[in-house]
């Protein structure tokens, strides 16, 4: 079975998003699809996407779960970003939460150490 996955986060401010998400995610858009969306393509498949819909910014709620937690959050640091909060679980997995200008909420998980 084939799975694509579109993951969308509603803003206010499509060209401060636009840079905020390249600082985040360590690169520009995969595409464009028009004047007020971005889309980055995570890994094959899966995307997670911008669009100006000020009356719906700041509720998304994503968490991405990645290979090396620590160099991503290394990464992002350097591109000037800090988390909002840091998280171990009772089984050992970790997150690391970051907050767009709007609120909307983007985790970052990894497995235990």
């Amino acid at each position: 079975m084939a799975l694509d996955l579109f993951a969308g986060i509603p803003v206010v401010d499509y060209a401060a998003a636009l840079e905020w998400y390249e600082r985040l995610l360590g690169g520009p858009p995969a595409f464009l699809p028009n004047d007020v969306e971005a889309v980055w393509e995570l890994a094959e498949h899966r995307y997670v996407y911008v669009e100006k819909l000020p009356e719906h910014a700041g509720h998304a709620m994503h968490t991405i779960f990645v290979d090396d937690l620590d160099a991503r959050v290394a990464g992002i640091a350097e591109r000037g970003i800090e988390p909002v909060n840091r998280e171990t679980y009772s089984n050992g997995v970790r997150k690391v939460t970051y907050r767009d200008p709007d609120g909307n909420e983007i985790g970052f998980g990894g497995a235990p150490v």
